[in-house]
């Protein structure tokens, strides 16, 4: 789980943030500004201070927030002078926006506020679509605006180049004020909410932010996204009346409150209006008592009405975010929030601490109960001081006396803390204040202050006579007795609570005004009231009236610190996250747990004798072992050779036409021999035309043992080299999931003791993916001989990932499908591994996020326009991206072990662009798709996109917080001694990262560092040498120059011309080899590369048909080859070696196949052992090259270009 944090506000508006690996609240110190209200976001958290100014703290991250300035110069072409500034009258600016219409001079950029800095002056961008331009940067066209090209032509009339401008945002963990607008707000804010990042189907990175004004008006802040996390500009949102508080959640749900006590529902949000249309009124919980507070989540609304009592809304989705029904909760509260997750905390008004509300979950949204938050600040008093004051006032409660001694040491505690001010107030002067339903004054509560800076709901809407006349005696009187309130002589000094004594006695103020608006004033007051305190010879519980405010550790009577405001946007726990926040290791009113007090002996223990006692203990062992074993020694084996079978029934894909699942009886059996050897046969039996066959398979000849991705079947396949070669596997189907799972354990399990094979996978060893997200390694040969790929052995490893790379020093990374790093723990098994097929640590959990895509196809008539009714050879109306299968919302179910976790959605990041509403059009299908419509474009589609959930185990460790695409380590050599080894990364907006502190013993290392960019990247690769390079978004590749251990992130970027007409997609870099893959699937080479000029000097192509290359560190090639030919078919995802390398030769001559298919990424940039190497004959007695090895299947020819495409 990462690590996320909740926010909180105390009566004093002074900040904290408890994390949820924590067990302490930390203060927030960066500024003395004092809060009234909070609300929370992963990646930043605003706040309205006491000064009514809205401040934002942006989290610090290893990504840098940058914004992108641009601006256009435009030039017209005269005969006289040629290109000049001198434009027609009809013409756009000089300096102008894209489309021309705006003017933009270089000089008209300013900072937004002081939070920003530029990282540099103007420049060219001398790149246009993924190729340089000539010098100057200028692109050509007829006229404006007209289509641009880098050549100049000979009627090339006008011109333009782009100019760029960075600017970065520099108040990261800081509370940076937010800029008034030109024009002043009318009136300040009393409430904010921030949510809106889970709208569906908007960009990644928005934000929306909600404001209620202390005149009832609702504002929006325009412009929030990851670029900009100030946003722009505020915008008044139209209401049905006054509103005094709002609430905004993750996802489209914005309700709020009004004066009167109803709600209203903001209806209309979405991606392309995130204000919303329109405002629904939903009725108050109780028909009697107004609403006052109302919190939302992606499903769930909670509110609070006048009573404090809790509230839940019943049927509340993106569909209907009104709702249906009021439930009633348990619990009485001042103040509630709903978090992620749709986790809901709060604050009681009965001791002001915060709750959390346990057992929420997806099908439980409204939990079970309760729970009170009992941790520490870290302004409390350590723990030995509050262990020996906890036991002098144990007599306050207990025996009956007040010892002055805990009065004292409090005031020398505070004292040392710088604040000795206490205040004395009578009961009278909170009678308007937030208090507990009426109880009996038989069993009074103490009453906590109201201290907010402009109270709760209630203080705004509460009727004031009934407070005038419930200052006397009656039953109509507040939780405080009337002899509470007209004397204080015998108020209990209770730790860490002052003493409070009547205006008669103190001299006072009779009405001291509690608020800290202006905390200053407030304290200013206290200073004059200037109280003195007692002990009082009474056990009375229930003279404790109120509290002072200028006590420097404002707790209330049982410990807890007062809370006035409470934010969980932020804080990212479920129903299953193990949080330490309820008591286990911190102190509860004053005693130290009975943990602290085993921890404090086991720390009185010497080291010595510690180390003493265990060496003892080791040598006796010792000496027992040998005497055991020497007894033993001429004894035989008991069994020297032994056979173990399991039998079941499975099905079988039959090898012959036609082809189809019959029923089998499939048998292993293990046998073991005198040395200790184990092997094994499978044998399948199955009937043919009654005539009972079977079919083996050593266990020593397999290859490998994959699961099969299928919607009907729990199917697994059997590879050797026969099969291997053929591309036909012999296919196995289960009855369940679990039997399957429980047949695969025990097949890898054999293989690998037929071939000694145990633990994790070496530091040598070759790492794959399949297209289904399965993890497989292949150890290298341990007579460093080259092994046909045919024969090579890979064995599974636990965990599920898109992309995993590695190095020879052991360190293994890996990207999920939801771009979450990963980082190897050193284990081995996982997921279906169990027992001993796993090892017993360094096991995580492990889960993933991907969506599932359908289209939806329209055929265009003239009657009706674009419908559902295609022609009958057209494709399925709901299809997959072929349109040969039927998959329509409601039969298209998640792949086996995924679970849905979203509705299904339009996807607008398709490919060539969308409409507004998605769509894309073409002449026919299938054919070239294109986000706008013309008069031939007679069919149409959408795509729909909704995520599932995996969840797994694995020998892998989450490394937050930064999503990533693509990840490149350097490929160490055998022998390299390397302190800290370089590591890049891509992330998934495009920015190139630097991992720093990465060594075989962190090899999580410890930060990012952010390295400069002029457009994003979508992948990374360094070689030897620190050869760095990349693949821009666009198909441009990129050289870092001077990268070195000294100077890790290097100092600039060269930009490298593409192969022409073709755009990049993949590179890979060994020690002098550097190849890349361009979005059609052909192979390059890179000419030229030398210790003098890396950048080389051209591309050379070498095949067609690759999906994805790894070179190794001794410049091996490997490919995913997209299609290949079988025997009975055509295999995609093939894992190939590329032959004849040599340092002669470093493009090899033709391709060894592998494993396949099904796969999707290889990476062997870890195999850095060198075979032996042979000493070639003279040059005059070289006999002619041997002929480039042949698949099988005859498919390959000599230049290695695979055939039949």
């Amino acid at each position: 789980m990462p690590v996320s944090l909740l926010w909180a506000v105390d009566v004093y508006g002074r900040v904290y943030s408890l994390s949820t690996a924590g067990q302490q609240w930390e203060q927030c110190r960066d500024a003395q500004l004092e809060f009234k209200r909070l609300t929370a976001a992963q990646q930043c958290c605003w706040g309205i201070a006491c000064d009514n100014s809205i401040y934002l703290n942006v989290h610090a991250s290893d990504l840098s927030v940058r914004y992108q300035e641009e601006t256009y110069e435009n030039q017209r072409w005269n005969p006289v002078g040629g290109f000049s500034d001198r434009l027609m009258p009809s013409d756009r600016w000089q300096w102008s926006d894209v489309t021309g219409l705006q003017h933009q001079p270089q000089d008209s950029f300013r900072l937004p506020s002081s939070s920003w800095e530029w990282e540099s002056d103007w420049y060219v961008d001398e790149n246009f679509e993924g190729e340089p331009t000539e010098k100057g940067g200028w692109s050509y066209a007829i006229d404006f605006p007209a289509t641009y090209t880098k050549d100049k032509k000979w009627n090339s009339c006008v011109r333009r180049r782009r100019w760029l401008r960075y600017r970065r945002y520099n108040a990261m963990d800081t509370w940076a004020k937010i800029p008034s607008q030109k024009a002043p707000l009318p009136d300040p804010f009393s409430d904010i909410s921030c949510g809106g990042w889970e709208i569906t189907e908007e960009p990644t990175g928005r934000l929306s932010l909600w404001a209620a004004s202390l005149q009832g008006k609702v504002w929006f802040r325009e412009g929030i996204h990851h670029h900009n996390p100030e946003g722009s500009s505020w915008e008044e949102v139209p209401l049905p009346g006054e509103v005094v508080q709002i609430s905004c959640g993750p996802g489209d749900l914005v309700w709020a409150v009004l004066w009167e006590g109803e709600l209203i529902v903001r209806e209309g949000i979405g991606r392309d209006c995130p204000k919303g249309t329109s405002w629904a009124v939903v009725e108050s919980p109780s028909a009697d008592v107004g609403a006052t507070h109302v919190a939302v989540g992606t499903n769930v609304v909670w509110a609070l009405t006048k009573d404090y009592k809790v509230w839940f809304r019943r049927g509340v989705n993106s569909h209907d975010p009104c709702g249906s029904s009021w439930i009633s909760m348990v619990g009485e509260m001042v103040m509630i929030n709903v978090g992620l997750n749709d986790q809901v905390l709060a604050i009681s008004c009965e001791d002001r601490a915060v709750y959390f509300r346990q057992g929420v979950s997806s099908s439980e949204l409204n939990g079970k109960t309760w729970k009170a938050i009992n941790v520490p600040r870290d302004g409390d008093r350590s723990q030995s001081r509050a262990s020996t004051n906890s036991l002098q006032s144990a007599g306050c409660f207990f025996s009956g006396e007040v010892l002055t001694q805990s009065a004292v040491s409090d005031v020398e505690s505070d004292t040392e803390k710088g604040s000795t001010d206490v205040i004395s107030a009578s009961p009278e002067s909170f009678v308007d204040a937030p208090t507990e339903m009426q109880q009996p004054l038989e069993t009074p509560k103490p009453r906590i202050p109201k201290v907010t800076s402009d109270g709760f709901i209630t203080e705004l809407v509460s009727d004031d006579e009934p407070a005038k006349t419930s200052r006397g005696s009656g039953p109509a009187g507040p939780a405080v007795p009337e002899e509470e309130a007209t004397s204080g002589e015998e108020a209990l000094q209770a730790p860490g609570v002052g003493v409070v004594h009547p205006p008669s006695q103190s001299g006072g103020p009779l009405d001291p005004q509690w608020s800290n608006v202006d905390l200053e004033e407030a304290q200013s007051q206290q200073a004059q009231s200037g109280a003195t305190l007692e002990a009082a010879d009474s056990c009375s519980l229930s003279s404790v009236a109120t509290y002072s405010l200028a006590m420097e550790d404002p707790c209330g009577i049982d410990g807890h610190p007062l809370w006035a405001w409470v934010s969980g946007g932020g804080c990212s726990v479920d129903s299953h996250s193990q949080l330490g926040w309820f008591g286990s290791l911190c102190e509860f009113n004053g005693t130290p747990t009975v943990v602290q007090s085993v921890q404090s002996m086991t720390l009185s223990v010497a080291p010595a004798l510690t180390a003493a006692w265990r060496r003892q203990i080791f040598e006796q062992l010792s000496e027992r072992t040998k005497r055991e074993m020497d007894n033993f020694r001429h004894y035989e084996q008991a069994i020297e050779q032994s056979v173990w079978v399991k039998k079941g029934t499975m099905q079988w894909w039959r090898d012959w036409k036609p082809h189809k699942w019959i029923d089998i009886h499939f048998t292993l059996e293990q046998f073991s021999g005198p040395e200790g050897n184990k092997d094994g046969i499978i044998f399948i039996y199955y009937s043919f035309n009654e005539e009972k066959r079977y079919l083996h398979a050593f266990i020593n000849e397999v290859t490998i043992l994959v699961p099969v991705l299928s919607e009907s079947k729990h199917t697994f396949a059997i590879y050797n080299p026969e099969r291997t070669k053929q591309r036909w596997p012999i296919r196995l189907a289960a009855a369940t999931e679990l039997e399957m799972h429980d047949w695969l354990a025990l097949l890898s399990v054999s293989c690998c003791d037929s071939r000694a094979i145990q633990g994790p996978p070496s530091k040598q060893a070759m790492w794959s993916v399949t297209c289904k997200g399965d993890i497989f390694v292949s150890e290298p040969s341990p007579s460093l001989d080259p092994v046909p790929c045919d024969q090579m052995f890979w064995r599974q490893v636990g965990g599920h990932l898109r992309v995993v790379e590695c190095n020879s020093v052991g360190i293994v990374w890996g990207i999920g499908y939801d771009h979450t790093a990963w980082v190897y723990s050193g284990g081995y098994g996982g997921g279906f591994f169990q027992g001993l097929t796993s090892s017993a640590d360094n096991i995580y959990t492990q889960t993933d996020v991907k969506s599932v895509y359908i289209y939806e196809n329209q055929r265009w008539n003239p009657v009706t326009g674009y419908t559902n009714r295609g022609l009958p050879t057209d494709r399925y109306m709901w299809s997959d991206a072929s349109g040969l299968h039927e998959c329509t919302k409601t039969n298209t179910k998640p792949p086996p072990q995924w679970t849905w976790v979203s509705d299904w959605i339009i996807d607008f990041s398709v490919s060539g662009g969308t409409t507004r509403e998605g769509w894309q059009y073409a002449a026919d299908f299938p054919a070239s798709y294109h986000g706008h419509k013309t008069m031939k474009d007679f069919v149409r589609r959408r795509r729909w996109a909704r995520k599932c959930k995996l969840t797994t185990t694995g020998p892998w460790q989450e490394i937050p917080p930064i999503a990533l695409s693509d990840i490149t380590i350097l490929p160490c050599a055998a022998q390299t001694s390397v302190d800290t080894i370089p590591l890049w990364a891509i992330s998934n907006k495009g920015d190139v990262l630097c991992r720093l502190g990465a060594t075989a013993l962190t090899p999580a290392g410890s930060s990012w560092l952010h390295v400069g960019t002029d457009q994003p990247f979508k992948s990374i690769s360094i070689g030897a040498a620190s050869q760095l390079w990349a693949i821009a978004r666009d198909g441009s590749a990129f050289y870092r120059g001077s990268v070195s251990p000294q100077s890790p992130a290097g100092d600039s970027w060269y930009h490298i011309p593409s192969p022409h007409k073709q755009k990049l997609k993949q590179v890979s870099v060994g020690r002098t080899s550097v190849y890349s893959v361009d979005e059609n699937g052909n192979l390059w080479y890179r000419q030229g590369v030398t210790p003098s000029y890396p950048q080389g000097s051209s591309w050379e192509h070498i095949s067609t048909n690759v999906r994805k290359v790894s070179v190794g560190p001794l410049d091996q090639v490997w490919i995913i080859a997209d299609k290949v030919q079988g025997s009975l078919s055509l295999s995609r995802g093939t894992v190939c070696h590329r032959l004849g390398i040599q340092p002669m030769e470093p493009k090899g001559h033709s391709w060894d196949y592998g494993i396949g298919g099904g796969w999707d990424h290889i990476t062997v940039r870890g195999n850095s052992m060198e075979p032996p190497r042979i000493r070639l004959p003279p040059m005059t007695q070289m006999s002619p090259p041997a002929p480039p090895r042949a698949a099988p299947d005859g498919s390959m020819e000599g230049d290695g270009t695979v055939r039949g495409f």
